[in-house]
């Protein structure tokens, strides 16, 4: 859904130090926006447009705040991106 090369351009990096760190960034970030839209495959994440973004988002986040995340802010700004198409129940 997100490469890393994506990734990478999204959060402006430009070496490779971090790649794994990323990598494992951008799945936890898919599941999380899975379970935040309550959809059950990366294909239904990705094919809502705000899907990537919330992915991209939540991976820059992650990256960003690594020690200080406030996951309650992250989590209500993630429902506002996936809200329109987040099912009313899993």
């Amino acid at each position: 859904m997100i490469t890393l090369d994506e990734a990478k351009t999204y959060l402006r990096v430009d070496f490779d130090d971090e790649d794994e760190m990323i990598n494992s960034l951008i799945q936890s970030s898919i599941n999380h926006c899975k379970d935040v839209a309550r959809v059950d495959s990366e294909e239904a994440l990705s094919n809502n447009p705000n899907g990537k973004i919330a992915v991209l988002y939540m991976t820059a986040y992650l990256y960003e705040h690594r020690e200080d995340a406030d996951y309650e802010d992250l989590n209500l700004t993630l429902r506002a991106l996936l809200f329109g198409m987040r099912r009313a129940e899993f």
